[in-house]
């Protein structure tokens, strides 16, 4: 590849005389990020490796040669000293800070004078160093900047603990951290008198005043310097050669150590090349382009130091550069002491002065807001930063509307013409990209490189901590290999990354601009165009992605809203369209919700979207606030009406003109023999044969897919994700819910799910707890899956429970039987863990096997590290050969057990298609045995070429054939000249296309040579000779070879294209094995648990056993995610019987009745126990034993909660009225075969309103829903209401009281019993609580006398209302009388 203006293009070799002025650098240079190379140097010491120059012959080696001897001589010469200003120091001797080098974690230390000079301070400003003591055996010491130090306050501080800045695992730095700690109780001036690291130090004077944060000569390591032969001459713009006198001089040089990029390739190939400093940019690349034409190599060497990021890697020269002399590592002009100095110690002094002008920015802070441009700290703005028409306030987008302007679009920006005109050609194309997406950050790719400038430089240095170039413009970049690492930093913080390639080579260039009447300077620079944009609900990773860092799906939600009229009884009806990237599979529907918006509540419950986009003006303001409340790390943007977001008619004929599913077409049993999938063609009207007329119902949803599909076409990944035709229909589970006849219709079909939706997935901990974790939560106690697909699956499960008793049952008796052939399934769930994310992967296959046509722009990008792209697909594709193989492992395995198996799902998921009347598992042997036989695996991984073997490719095989015949003929022709020649000797000789040259020694007579030998070259003793012959035959097998390559070249995707035809077994067989990790999880659960016994659960259907209505009996059950109490006791078990007609006989009262008021103490386990039963019911209907005695109870349709308080600020609702809106959703949508936990309500506003309001919810849901009801309160008076209502039970959690009596609260003393009982409980001991939570103790005092005079007044007023009834009542006797005059006694 000819050479391109890149990041190592940026510096020469040779410095620039020192009187003459550089021009700035342009901001298409660059050079390579120190963090991106990872060194123990800072930029600034990087720059001293390649000296500027504008002179074309080599100078003199900047090197001086250090002096030879050990400590008294180092010490004894005059070095360069260093200039001292007095600097205030932000820590005293003798304090504790954390510290970090470069390239190293953060270390505690001490700061402590340098033991030779008594310095503790150096340096000022942005070279302003501390000198301090590291914590370690034996200890050491160094020069860190003062911009990395931190007050160090000990190993128990949380940023020092898990996910703190400074935690590590490593046990070097904990113990560290232990003598740091010891040394804490210490005074500071006791501190210093502990032993200290006095060796000297080859830097200690002459160290550069560069702000870099190099380690100590002393305890620098053999692995962190290394050898380097020069980097070859930079080749200029004109096409003159060096003179041979210049090369020998260059040859002389002595060698140069470097520390090279660890990489995320370890034959990456990148290396520094240093290239004009001047005002080079664009214009140069186009003629310094022609000249690279050769890559250095690099080998690995063993990293001999653990903490160290540095990766030693020795160069090799390449041929053309061959003439200088390689020499060993230890020479005498470069000898190699142990401790090493680092460079700066040995570089001339002269040379300093030249190498300040390289100088890098002195912190990412003070980069990014402009301070490291220039030199000497002065403060400098970017030049992007006084662009008049760029600053806030004065943009405007493409259309030149004003940002004051309501269609202003934020994502595009106006650049005037006259400013593209004066930049140079590369950056001109920059600001039109830019101009393109304002709202993107831009990897713009030149040469090997990715660069980052203005803006997007700046994002890229705070955010990656990239480096600075050397200059006015903002300048940035890294290595393409490193383009996955990056990339995915930006995008999990929440930017958009657009990864810009070139797309031609500087020779197809140069062919372009020939074909031109008359070409610009615009012209001559290689085209680069946008290959990819990459967000969070878009990431598909690619090969030059990475691999993902999550399992659990993140889906791109496409909504769109049409409101509806109140009267109607609905407010809005949703289109909705949502995506998981990572395995192409899509969601569509439509459906009507209700003003609070549950379903859609309930849907972003489910399927977490990482990415909103919606129509600009239609989602209602109320939807907007719920959206961004309830998504509020979900990135959300608003597309244009028609242009962006389509209507259906517009989605529609988009998806008929694109021809995405063309290769469905009689392949794909659900596309109906359409073009349209089945999904799809069911949702366009019946009356239209080309399906390009929704169907009433589902306009919005094909809108919204319309939505998503100009996004994806945005992002250029359309053709990728909807020609795999993954799609179904999105339904919400409480939609067929209202379809169904009656309950028993409901629960009898096989299909039909509980309803959690988001309130009570958040309320409950199902999938995360309070602070966002997945601690403590139900999934997290129930997910031991081995597979990423089978904790996907298992999250599908959880959040959609079954209903239907039969299957329930079937997964009950799947756990069963895997439980009694435990050895089995222990080894099934060995091999699953070694699957690796196969449905990731058969997206990636399919990616990579559909052929991008040559509209899209990935297909022309040239990309400098195919090799290691090529390798990452192979090894991806012979992962999943693997992981197929696995599979069949384990259906062989259990397949004989299969027989005796009582569970349907298990025989279906485990036995083969065809074999077994129920087996669903695809029979996969021929095919796999084809791709074992298809080509050479191992050398396919080592190469990164795939090599088809006979008759897999006829293309290939022919032309193979057609060489062999070549060669044989070339050979025959060989063996017919030794017999005319009369020699033995004869054979063939050359490489490329000097080959099948006939080597003739000498001792042949020139007289007996034919006159058709022609001779094409010689060398001592032997001449080689072409024949017309041979010229002939080899043409011809040029010709073959020719062929043979064209097959190769394209081979790769054809194989993964062949592979994807079978797509839909491939599937299936995942999605088996998905179901069986799951199951196999459960099984784990239900034999473990928590230690306590496990119980299947018994579900019966509403009107069996001669038991109508829905009931739960719950015995000794326990809460599934906590085994321990909080004092680390056993947890204690409890009955929960609701709506059981026989449980009067043990002694419940009223134990038919569907609610139950659950009062109690304040702490004392209440809310744990309706969490508890909330838990159980969803585990036992996911088809999972329970942590309980037993369980018998027909199912639940929904499972309501309204648990803790809690506002919800940004969408403005206080706590009482997100109270009211779940009570609300409860009253609306609760039937009497939910069931409903709800905890205190009534409390977020006045007494008498609470209580008001909580008697009538309870009156609600006992006498007319009639549903499975836990309700606790603290109102007492509302316990003693519905002390004898039928329909209401009473009950509390035990608790034992010792001094209730005494006049002091202080003396109560109250034991939770955490057991749940009959009856009502008088009191709530608030004050236990209060004193708990340790209130001051005359405040406890205080409010205890507040609270007998409100007793006392209570009990007044009751005693008045009965004396007033007892007046009234003409039918009162003389023990009504009695019963008052001992109230008033008591009183």
């Amino acid at each position: 590849m000819a050479k391109q203006s890149s990041i190592f293009n940026f510096f020469n070799k040779s410095p620039p005389p020192v009187g003459k002025s550089k021009p700035s650098p342009s901001p298409v240079e660059a050079d390579l990020p120190s963090s991106v190379r990872r060194k123990n140097n800072s930029p600034k010491e990087e720059a001293k490796h390649e000296t500027p120059s504008s002179k074309k012959t080599p100078a003199k080696p900047a090197r001086a040669k250090p002096t030879k001897g050990g400590f008294g001589k180092l010490f004894g010469n005059k070095p360069l000293t260093v200039k001292e200003s007095p600097a205030s120091c932000p820590f005293s001797a003798g304090a504790l800070v954390w510290a970090k080098l470069e390239g190293h974690p953060w270390w505690p230390c001490m700061v402590v004078p340098q033991p030779l000079s008594g310095q503790q301070m150096r340096g000022k400003g942005k070279n302003q160093r501390l000198h301090v003591h590291f914590f370690d055996e034996p200890p050491t010491r160094g020069w860190v900047s003062t911009k990395y130090t931190r007050e160090y306050q000990g190993s128990d501080s949380c940023d020092a603990k898990t996910g703190g800045v400074f935690f590590s695992s490593k046990p070097v730095i904990r113990r560290a951290m232990d003598l740091a700690d010891s040394a804490m109780s210490d005074s500071p001036e006791n501190r210093l008198k502990m032993p200290l690291c006095m060796d000297p130090s080859d830097e200690e004077e002459e160290e550069e005043e560069d702000g870099g944060m190099e380690l100590e000569a002393s305890t620098l390591t053999d692995d962190e310097l290394m050898e380097e032969d020069d980097p070859e001459e930079a080749v200029k713009s004109k096409p003159g050669r060096r003179s041979s006198r210049a090369t020998a001089e260059q040859s002389r040089q002595p060698k140069r150590r470097r520390i090279v990029v660890a990489s995320d390739s370890d034959d990456s190939g990148d290396e520094f090349k240093p290239e004009q400093a001047g005002g080079s940019s664009e214009e140069d690349e186009v003629v310094n382009s022609a000249s690279e034409v050769e890559e250095e190599e690099e080998e690995s060497e063993p990293e001999t130091e653990p903490d160290s990021p540095v990766k030693p890697v020795k160069r090799k020269r390449p041929e053309k550069t061959a003439t200088a002399k390689t020499k060993p590592k230890t020479t005498p002009s470069l000898p190699e002491p142990v401790p090493k100095a680092p460079l700066s110690a040995t570089i001339k002094a002269d040379a300093k002065t030249r190498l300040s002008a390289f100088s890098a920015p002195e912190s990412f802070e003070s980069q990014a807001n402009g301070l490291g441009a220039g030199g000497g700290g002065t403060a400098t703005v970017w030049d992007h930063e006084k662009l008049d028409w760029l600053q806030d306030g004065r943009r405007k987008d493409s259309k030149r509307l004003r940002q004051s302007d309501d269609d202003y679009d934020p994502t595009t920006l106006y650049v005037p013409e006259d400013f593209l005109n004066k930049t140079t050609p590369g950056m001109r194309r920059w600001w039109q990209l830019k101009s393109e997406m304002f709202d993107t950050v831009i990897f713009y790719k030149v040469g090997k490189f990715y660069e980052l400038y203005h803006m997007d430089a700046v994002i890229g240095v705070n955010e990656l901590g990239l480096a600075f170039m050397k200059g006015s413009w903002a300048h940035s970049g890294f290595p393409e290999i490193g383009f996955g690492r990056f990339s995915v930093g930006l995008v999990q913080k929440g930017y958009k990354v657009a990864r810009v390639e070139q797309t031609e080579t500087p020779e197809m260039m140069e062919a372009r601009c020939k074909s031109m009447l008359k070409p610009t300077k615009f012209d001559r620079v290689v085209k680069r165009e946008v290959c990819r944009i990459i967000t969070r609900g878009t990431q598909t990773y690619s090969v030059l992605d990475g691999a993902p860092a999550e399992t659990q799906s993140k889906y791109l939600l496409s909504i769109k809203e049409k409101a509806e009229e109140e009267s109607s009884g609905c407010c809005r009806t949703f289109g909705v369209s949502f995506v998981d990237t990572s395995v192409g599979f899509f969601h569509v529907g439509q459906f009507q919700d209700d003003r609070h918006c549950s379903r859609l509540r309930t849907l972003v419950a489910h399927y977490a979207p990482a990415q909103v986009l919606f129509e600009k003006g239609n989602p209602s303001a109320e939807t907007r606030k719920i959206l961004k409340a309830s998504l509020a790390s979900a990135m959300q943007e608003g597309l244009t009406a028609g242009s962006q977001f389509w209507d259906a008619q517009k989605t529609l004929k988009a998806l008929a003109e694109e021809d995405y599913f063309k290769e469905n077409v009689g392949k794909d049993e659900e596309s109906s023999g359409g073009v349209l999938p089945s999904v799809l063609k069911s949702m366009t009207s019946d009356s239209d044969s080309l399906g390009l007329t929704p169907k009433d119902g589902y306009e919005l949803a094909l809108a919204a897919l319309g939505g998503c599909m100009f996004y994806l076409k945005k992002c250029l990944v359309d053709q990728e994700l909807f020609s795999m035709a993954n799609f179904k229909e999105y339904v919400p589970v409480d939609v067929e819910m209202q379809k169904a006849s009656g309950p028993n219709s409901f629960f009898s079909q096989t299909q039909q799910r509980m309803v959690l939706d988001g309130v009570t997935l958040a309320n409950l901990e199902i999938l995360q707890n309070g602070s966002g974790g997945s601690e403590g939560t139900l999934l997290e106690r129930l997910d031991t899956c081995s597979t990423p697909f089978g904790k996907r699956l298992l999250k599908q499960w959880l959040c959609a429970p079954l209903c239907n008793p039969t299957a329930i049952g079937d997964r009950l008796d799947a756990l069963e039987d895997l439980m009694g052939v435990q050895a089995q399934a222990t080894e099934a769930s060995d091999l699953l863990k070694k699957l690796p994310d196969l449905e990731r992967l058969l997206s990636k296959i399919h990616g990579i096997g559909a052929l991008k046509g040559q509209d899209h722009p990935d297909s022309r990008a040239v990309l400098y590290e195919e090799v290691t792209y090529s390798k990452r697909k192979i090894a991806d594709f012979l992962s999943a050969l693997e992981g197929f193989k696995t599979m069949q492992e384990i259906v062989t395995l259990l397949e004989p057990v299969a027989v005796d198996f009582g569970s349907k799902l298990l025989r279906q998921v485990i036995s083969v298609k065809g074999e077994g009347q129920d087996g669903l598992f695809p029979d996969l042997t021929a095919e796999l045995k084809r791709w074992d036989t298809a080509f050479d695996h191992q050398k396919a991984r080592t190469t990164g070429v795939i090599t088809p073997k006979a008759g897999f490719d006829p293309d290939y095989d022919q032309a193979l054939r057609g060489i062999a015949s070549c060669d044989r003929e070339l050979q025959d022709y060989l063996d017919r000249q030794k017999k005319r020649l009369g020699c033995r000797n004869l054979n063939y000789w050359g490489t490329g296309r000097n080959r099948y040259q006939m080597e003739v020694p000498d001792s042949v007579q020139e007289r007996n040579i034919p006159e058709e030998y022609q001779v094409k070259s010689t060398k001592k003793g032997w001449k080689r000779y072409w024949t017309v012959e041979i010229e002939r035959l080899f043409s011809e097998l040029q010709g073959l070879e020719e062929k043979r390559d064209a097959a190769l070249k394209d081979c790769m995707r054809r194989l993964f294209f062949n592979f994807d035809k079978s797509y839909r077994d491939w599937q299936t067989g995942v999605e088996c094995m998905a179901v069986l990790d799951v199951l196999l999880s459960l099984m784990r659960y239900s034999q473990g648990g928590d230690g306590g016994p496990m119980t299947r659960p018994r579900l019966l259907l509403p009107g069996d056993d001669s038991q109508s209505a829905a009931f739960l009996d719950l015995r000794g059950s326990r809460h599934p995610c906590v085994t321990k109490t909080f004092f680390g006791d056993d947890f204690i078990p409890n009955d929960i019987a609701v709506g059981c007609p026989g449980s009067e006989e043990e002694g419940l009262n009223n134990g038919h009745a569907p609610c139950v008021l659950v009062t109690g103490p304040n702490m004392g386990g209440k809310s744990t126990l309706m969490r508890q039963c909330g838990l159980i019911v969803v585990l036992a209907q996911l088809g999972c034993f329970v942590p309980a005695d037993s369980l018998t109870c027909t199912p639940v349709d929904r499972v309501f909660t309204r648990l803790g308080a809690s506002d919800r600020i940004m969408a403005g609702e206080s706590t009482f009225f997100v109270e009211l809106s779940e009570t609300a959703s409860i009253l609306h949508h609760g039937t009497k075969h939910s069931l409903v936990l709800l905890d205190e309500l009534g409390r977020g506003t006045a007494t008498y309103d609470g209580t008001a309001i909580a008697s009538a919810v309870v009156n609600e849901l006992a006498e007319r829903i009639c549903c499975r009801t836990l309700f606790s309160t603290h109102y007492h008076s509302l316990v003693e209401d519905y002390n004898n209502n039928p329909a209401v039970r009473l009950g509390h959690m035990a608790c034992m009281v010792e001094n209730e009596g005494d006049e002091d609260p202080s003396q109560e003393t109250i034991t939770f019993l955490y057991k749940f009982i009959a009856g009502a409980c008088p009191k709530s001991y608030g004050f236990n609580a209060a004193r708990l939570a340790n209130l001051p103790e005359e405040v406890i005092q205080s409010g205890h006398r507040k609270a007998k005079e409100f007793e006392r007044s209570t009990i007044s007023l009751r005693v008045f209302r009965k004396l007033c009834l007892y007046a009234e009542d003409p039918k009162s006797d003389g023990k009504q009388f009695a019963a008052l005059v001992r109230m008033v006694g008591n009183l």
